[in-house]
């Protein structure tokens, strides 16, 4: 055990944070951290916008389901996924990757290269006594967030980070048992699964009756059940295909 594996393993989602306001030298190593994660055959397929501006921070509140701390944090980072450099860097060189950027494989590559950044940022600012939270609900209306941050085609934003000092101490969410997520060889049998995923169910119901006092019992099990039964935000395909990405 080492203080940077002490780091992740303390990781909780803060939703509170004092009044502070990063200065600009933390914004770029944060940044710089962000950039030294790996990246696919190079591609850097993601951009950071930093939005500063407290009007356009509230308008994102209004589309991340008045989630007030998308305004009420010391910084606020949105990742995209971003192909639009490369469209310019093939005009420079006289080529064209218009077919390349509007495949599958395009999309899955951008928002693994953009998830990778992004966790590099979440464990700097962690190792440097601030909380963080990731805010995927501004996928619940991409094109508005586009509009907003005036994205360029090939550019999707994909979800936000809010860093900040934090104002509470909220308990760690129980993980999946390690050999839910884990499997040596060959994928658990699902007799095996089960049983876990019923301990499971008991283990976090426990946490949230104890959080909540009482008032909130369901498990993850169930939590998913509910949360999964109907498809969300089932608009993007149609907003990929607007900004050219992932049109095969």
């Amino acid at each position: 055990m080492n203080e940077t594996i002490q780091h992740l393993l303390n990781h909780r989602s803060i939703r509170k944070f004092k009044q502070h306001q990063l200065d600009e030298e933390t914004i770029e190593t944060l940044i710089k951290a962000a950039q030294a994660a790996s990246t696919s055959s190079y591609q850097q397929a993601y951009a950071i916008i930093g939005v500063e501006d407290e009007g356009l921070k509230r308008q994102l509140v209004d589309v991340a389901s008045g989630q007030r701390y998308v305004a009420e944090n010391s910084y606020f980072f949105v990742f995209c996924m971003d192909y639009h450099k490369h469209t310019l860097a093939a005009e420079l060189a006289g080529g064209d990757v218009s077919r390349t950027i509007e495949t599958t494989e395009a999309l899955v590559v951008g928002a693994v290269d953009a998830g990778l950044a992004a966790q590099n940022l979440v464990v700097a600012a962690e190792s440097l006594g601030y909380g963080t939270v990731y805010i995927g609900s501004l996928r619940n209306d991409a094109r508005r967030v586009s509009e907003l941050l005036q994205l360029p085609d090939h550019v999707v934003p994909l979800f936000g980070v809010a860093v900040g000092l934090p104002d509470q101490q909220p308990g760690k969410k129980p993980r999946l048992p390690m050999d839910a997520v884990f499997h040596r060889n060959t994928y658990t049998d699902d007799d095996t699964m089960r049983e876990l995923l019923t301990g499971y169910e008991e283990s976090t119901s426990s946490y949230y009756g104890e959080r909540t006092g009482g008032q909130r019992t369901e498990g993850w099990v169930k939590q998913m059940a509910a949360s999964m039964h109907e498809p969300k935000r089932t608009y993007l395909r149609e907003f990929l295909k607007e900004k050219q990405i992932a049109k095969d």
